[in-house]
């Protein structure tokens, strides 16, 4: 009963006839100046307002809608030839059914009844006592509760209150030299929105080169429109998540503004950010970009498998401005489509890169593979000295495809076993750091090989 009560006068709240300012009700346009957004990755956005202000000498208050409904109101900066702050005041709370009942608590009322049957209106006085999980009343000697009982009903009341607001307002009380208009800018720190990158990349298989589009959504959790507003993106934090084994860091600049160490990404055209909202919004269009696919085999130190494991199938490009992406990339999740035989794309696999400069050599992993194993064998492990040991390993290596296929093997752990050296091996290997090495071991259609190495490690 009290759920369905409360629901009952929130919806009979909305009609307000008679109200003394009903003009003050509807929000109407934004009152927002000339509005700059930038959103930072890690959840801050900064606000700059200019509006135009006509402001009379010595004390005022000035009243600012329409700022965020998250603001930090301890971040705010004004700024405007002749005037200083005094004082502020961040006004949340909000013109709502609800919040207006909560403040008619102990005030006097006008209760209007219309008869089902006939349409006559009724009127009564009443004094609301509590607006808690219901509405209790006082009408007359009577006490009463708001109920649902079938019948219209709706609540009239005579003004607002003066501190309920139809929209956020940041109230300043400012100290002002000489009277006149001036442009009056504020700045604020604000939590509730925030953006990410998200990339649709289609790999054609035959011209080995894939297309990508790059998107980026804007979220406002807020209760705010940030109309028309000039909006830039910072890439800060986010580190990789996912990314295969072979993906080197790039090392050229990307031409674009930096703040810092971070990048910046402005969208090309203002928007407008509305309360609530998510949007998407293309910043990066790229085709005809080289790219290969590989596979991809990672075996722990020590690790050997009873059975064969699948090769990881990878999709190789670069961020380079020669022959790739040619920008920074910001963190986000890289969907990777194919064409299948009738033309048609297909989602094949995704993966999170972390910020990537532009140069970085990607390798994205789309899946495990169906026709291509690997089976790591230990052979033996000896004891060579009071200090060295002389482990063998395997690799039998297996492809069911039709065509020949190259294997990446990457032997990782190397690091943990000081002065590693690899001694024997049927293929030449690629020390790619000090925990790993590298063999690009070629397998034939319908086929298979084996990869044998050595190692001589100190303990």
């Amino acid at each position: 009963m009290r759920g369905s009560a409360r629901a009952f006068w929130c919806l009979g709240l909305l009609a307000l006839p008679g109200l003394a300012a009903a003009d003050t009700v509807t929000p109407g346009p934004s009152k927002q100046g000339d509005v700059h957004v930038t959103i930072y990755s890690g959840g801050q956005t900064l606000v700059t307002d200019t509006r135009q202000l006509t402001l009379p000498a010595g004390t005022s208050r000035q009243d600012f809608p329409d700022v965020s409904s998250s603001i930090r109101p301890e971040t705010v900066r004004l700024s405007a030839d002749g005037t200083t702050i005094i004082e502020q005041n961040f006004d949340y709370d909000l013109l709502s059914p609800q919040a207006l009942m909560e403040k008619a608590v102990g005030q006097t009322v006008t209760l209007v009844r219309t008869n089902p049957a006939t349409g006559v209106e009724t009127r009564e006085q009443a004094k609301i006592l509590a607006s808690n999980d219901g509405v209790v009343m006082q009408i007359g000697d009577r006490i009463e509760v708001l109920r649902d009982d079938g019948l219209p009903v709706r609540v009239v009341y005579g003004s607002l209150p003066p501190n309920l607001r139809a929209r956020p307002t940041l109230s300043i009380t400012l100290d002002t030299a000489q009277a006149g208009a001036r442009p009056v800018t504020i700045s604020y720190l604000t939590n509730g929105l925030r953006w990410s990158a998200d990339y649709v990349a289609l790999y054609d298989e035959a011209k080995s080169t894939i297309d990508v589009q790059g998107w980026v959504t804007l979220a406002n959790d807020t209760n705010t429109a940030f109309v028309n507003a000039d909006t830039v993106l910072v890439a800060t934090g986010g580190a990789g998540r996912g990314i295969a084994p072979g993906t080197n860091a790039g090392t050229e600049t990307a031409e674009r503004a930096r703040l810092g160490d971070y990048y910046l990404y402005p969208l090309g055209h203002r928007t407008t950010i509305a309360a609530n909202q998510q949007k998407q919004v293309s910043f990066l269009s790229v085709g005809g970009v080289p790219a290969k696919k590989l596979y991809l085999f990672r075996n722990g130190w020590l690790n050997s498998a009873n059975d064969p494991v699948s090769a990881a199938t990878v999709l190789s490009f670069t961020s380079a401005k020669d022959g790739g992406l040619g920008d920074a990339l910001p963190a986000g999740t890289v969907r990777i489509y194919l064409r299948d035989a009738q033309g048609q794309p297909q989602f094949i696999g995704e993966n999170a890169i972390g910020h990537t400069p532009m140069g970085t050599t990607l390798a994205i992993k789309t899946g495990d593979a169906f026709d291509v194993k690997v089976k790591p064998v230990v052979v033996s492990r000896e004891r060579v000295n009071g200090s060295r040991w002389r482990t063998t390993m395997r690799y039998d290596l297996t492809n069911a495809r039709p065509e020949p296929v190259t294997v990446d093997v990457v032997q990782a752990g190397l690091d943990g076993w000081d002065d590693t050296r690899i001694t024997e091996e049927s293929l030449k290997s690629e020390r790619r750091s000090a925990d790993e090495a590298v063999w690009h071991v070629p397998v034939p259609a319908n086929g298979a090989t084996s990869l044998n190495v050595v190692f001589d490690t100190r303990f």
